[in-house]
């Protein structure tokens, strides 16, 4: 998983769908829809087309409503 994938966990669906905004070594870390945070490169897998549709409308709000890079 590189920097500016879609990702999701690979174990439970409660993060939601993610985006890689890091990478170090083998840990990524993930911009999920309500919190950041650094998990192993192994527990996470590529997004569904229906999860990329998801966080990128997500992205899109808040890009929209605070501006910046999301």
């Amino acid at each position: 998983m590189e920097e500016g994938e879609f990702v999701a966990h690979t174990e439970t669906d409660v993060y939601g769908p993610g985006k890689v905004i890091g990478v170090e070594g083998e840990q990524r870390r993930v911009r999920f829809v309500h919190f950041v945070a650094t998990i192993k490169a192994a527990g996470l897998r590529k997004a569904s087309q229906a999860e990329t549709e998801i966080i990128e409308h997500w992205l899109r709000m808040k890009q929209e409503r605070y501006g910046g890079k999301w």
